[in-house]
């Protein structure tokens, strides 16, 4: 069979998605799937007492995916349109002929290729939370470890402020945090049941409340939640799951993103774990280039794509559908196996990372100084007023990059500032390490919000200290007291010893 989607590649498959995640949306899972609900139906209504009490067992024990000529399932769902009429033809030609006689009794079409679904859906979600607690503990891990590590805070791709790397993943763990809890309002909310009968009314089964009660029972044997009203054509649940697939997408896009940027020469302040060959150039053989990330950022615009299609898909007409629920057929698998492989793709990114410390702090003095510029203008702002603090700060930072100077050497030449500042509190203003504001006591309230594998952080928090003064203290006290001594020292002219 020729494969043309990159999720079912011989080539692509393992970049875009993971076998766990292919094997919950395969043909068989979905054809099992449907057996399960006809079989789940035949025994709601055998409890129920609509149909012999024998028929449901014997339909559950009798019909089996390994039973069903995938051929002939084919051929003929090309010919119908939908698979569940030529499946419920081979269903029938398993079982006895009594037992045949009741197979979908009262169900349409949608009713069982939308339970599937939902059968499919569960699963799906629970690879996917497996995987985001994963990610969860990776990040809560190198925000604990580097809480301290200072770099430089960018906007608009320039030094912005000084922040630290444990800040910048602290932020990136925030969001899945909130991710885990979508998922599981997800699972409460969206997990529902299929059966209305033709046009959603159940008018199949009677007037009475026969058909509310076999729903109610499908619901019990196929551990989804019973809905209050049939949901042909009312998609939003089903728009809300490829959505949060698309939610997760974009925060693994953004991290995606960064490491690329942070990951590039003139920066390299992180790399992906290095694996020979991996990230390798046909030419240049010094490339090792961030395949992960660039595979994750990929991802992440394919699954805002599927979630315009679900979108789409939402509006439909009447009480069934004429096409829009066809997208989801399209959708909802291919989000799951994407959105798996992203998080199998970050996750291996990010347990293994190469944290630079040096090349930070490296950058983080690149700009001599102008990175705490909004310090030194808060520092001033109660002799001159906010205002003219920002004037007299600007053009010292004019000065400094038209001259190349540090901007703590252009500051204590302009009289408008040390004669209101005395040097050593000037010193301390342009010290990037006092400016670090909030940064690392938010790391502590992300880091302690969450109860996911809470003793894992703890241990790690326990022991930062000691892994950052081994990296980090003998350049981090060269920066103090280059300005406590009242001179840049060479720190901010970039003399540093980093490693690039």
């Amino acid at each position: 069979m020729s494969h043309v989607s990159a999720i079912d590649s011989r080539v692509f498959r393992n970049l875009f998605g993971i076998e766990e995640a292919r094997s919950i949306f395969s043909d068989e899972a979905y054809i099992q799937s449907m057996i399960d609900v006809e079989a789940a139906l035949a025994r709601a209504q055998s409890t129920i007492g609509i149909i012999p009490r024998q028929v449901g067992e014997v339909i559950t024990a009798q019909a089996s995916v390994s039973n069903i000529n995938l051929e002939r399932l084919s051929t003929e769902t090309d010919i119908v349109g939908y698979p569940v009429l030529p499946l419920v033809r081979q269903l029938t030609e398993m079982v006895d002929h009594e037992s045949a006689a009741y197979i979908h009794w009262g169900a349409t079409t949608q009713d069982i290729m939308d339970s599937a679904s939902m059968l499919q859906v569960k699963k799906g979600l629970d690879l996917v939370r497996g995987l985001l607690i994963e990610l969860i503990c990776t990040l809560k891990k190198l925000s604990v470890e580097h809480r301290d590590t200072p770099m430089a805070g960018r906007t608009h791709l320039q030094h912005a402020l000084p922040v630290t790397f444990g800040y910048k993943c602290a932020v990136y763990l925030s969001g899945f945090q909130r991710h885990l809890q979508r998922l599981d309002q997800i699972k409460e909310r969206c997990l529902l049941v299929s059966f209305g009968g033709a046009a959603g009314t159940l008018a199949s089964l009677g007037s009475d409340d026969t058909g509310l009660r076999v729903r109610k029972q499908l619901a019990v044997e196929l551990g989804l939640k019973d809905s209050a009203i049939s949901w042909h054509v009312a998609r939003d649940h089903v728009a809300e799951v490829i959505s949060f697939l698309a939610l997760i997408g974009g925060s693994l896009g953004k991290i995606a993103l960064d490491i690329i940027f942070m990951s590039s020469n003139e920066l390299g302040e992180v790399s992906e774990p290095f694996v020979p060959h991996r990230g390798a150039s046909s030419t240049m053989p010094q490339k090792r280039n961030p395949i992960s990330s660039e595979v994750v950022l990929a991802a992440s615009k394919i699954l805002r794509s599927d979630a315009s299609l679900a979108l789409d898909a939402m509006v439909s007409d009447f009480e069934r559908a004429s096409g829009p629920w066809h997208l989801e057929w399209v959708a909802l698998p291919n989000s799951f196996v994407i959105a798996c492989g992203a998080l199998h793709q970050t996750n291996f990114a990010l347990a293994g990372l190469v944290v630079n410390v040096d090349a930070m702090l490296d950058n983080l003095n690149s700009t001599r100084g102008l990175i705490v510029a909004e310090a030194v203008m808060m520092g001033m702002a109660p002799f001159t007023g906010r205002q003219a603090a920002h004037d007299i700060v600007y053009a010292a930072c004019k000065m400094s990059i038209e001259t190349n100077k540090p901007l703590f050497d252009v500051l204590i030449e302009d009289p408008s500032v040390h004669e209101k500042i005395e040097l050593k509190k000037l010193a301390d203003l342009c010290n990037p390490l006092n400016y670090l504001g909030c940064s690392r006591l938010m790391v502590d309230d992300v880091v302690a919000s969450d109860s996911t594998i809470k003793s894992l952080s703890s241990g790690i928090y326990n022991n930062t200290d000691n892994t950052m003064n081994g990296v980090l203290n003998g350049k981090l006290d060269a920066l103090k007291n280059g300005y406590t001594n009242g001179h840049s020292n060479g720190i901010l002219n970039g003399s540093t010893n980093g490693g690039h």
